[in-house]
């Protein structure tokens, strides 16, 4: 596979520099997560993903607490979860994953973030069909080769292990989420540095420094907007 893992480390650096809207918006998705079956993880599978990949992100317990409390107690506000597809910059592609409680606005300011920072809005599956949905889990501790025989021994067969910054990226079909998590908590790995269901680009592009400031800008945007829960694309930043 070779590919790197910026959309995620974006998303890592976004956290750190704003962790209370990004705390705000996984308060969301698990109380939406938790409405949608029942409220604990050991019964719905949903829910149990959103909490492993907020582990990740060290949202506090009483965020999850008070998301999952709403869920129970019955709350009457609804989500719904909508996907925007575009193009930024010299055919830069870019889809935008949102749970909103009002669609007339979410779409409006999605399509000004394009608008205002040299994007534009395409139709459903004018981007998508160029991204594959990838689960990707992230260890630290053990090597490609260690990682390797783990999931082996496990009977897994995952796309690709990649070793990256100071650990290991596995690569696996999103059916296979929960598996390799279960594979490497028995082999006693204990924190999971990466724990997402994403949308990696089959073929990356870079961009000339002018239009991937203006990228950045459209990227940033898209990220700042309440409603906008990830954002995708296929631009290498670089590190």
């Amino acid at each position: 596979m070779g590919r790197k893992w910026n959309n995620i480390k974006e998303k890592k650096a976004i956290k750190d520099a704003n962790t209370s809207r990004i705390y705000a918006k996984f308060g969301v998705e698990i109380y939406v997560a938790a409405k949608q079956g029942e409220p604990d993880p050991e019964s719905n599978q949903a829910l149990k993903f959103v909490l492993e990949r907020a582990k990740t992100y060290n949202v506090p317990k009483h965020i999850i607490d008070r998301a999952i409390e709403k869920a129970k107690g019955g709350s009457d506000e609804n989500y719904d979860e909508l996907r925007y597809e575009g193009f930024g910059p010299n055919g830069s592609m870019i889809i935008v994953d949102a749970l909103t409680n009002n669609v007339n606005r979410t779409a409006s300011e999605v399509r000004a973030a394009f608008g205002k920072n040299g994007g534009n809005m395409g139709v459903s599956g004018s981007v998508a069909y160029m991204f594959d949905k990838t689960a990707v889990i992230g260890i630290e501790g053990k090597t490609a080769e260690e990682a390797l025989e783990i999931l082996m021994e496990a009977d897994l067969d995952v796309r690709d292990i990649l070793e990256e910054d100071e650990g290991v990226i596995i690569y696996a079909e999103p059916d296979q989420f929960h598996a390799v998590q279960e594979a490497f908590k028995n082999a006693g790995v204990t924190e999971f540095t990466v724990a997402e269901l994403t949308m990696l680009p089959q073929n990356e592009i870079t961009l000339p420094p002018e239009a991937q400031a203006q990228f950045e800008k459209l990227i940033n945007a898209l990220e700042d907007l309440d409603d906008v829960q990830r954002v995708y694309h296929n631009v290498d930043l670089g590190e």
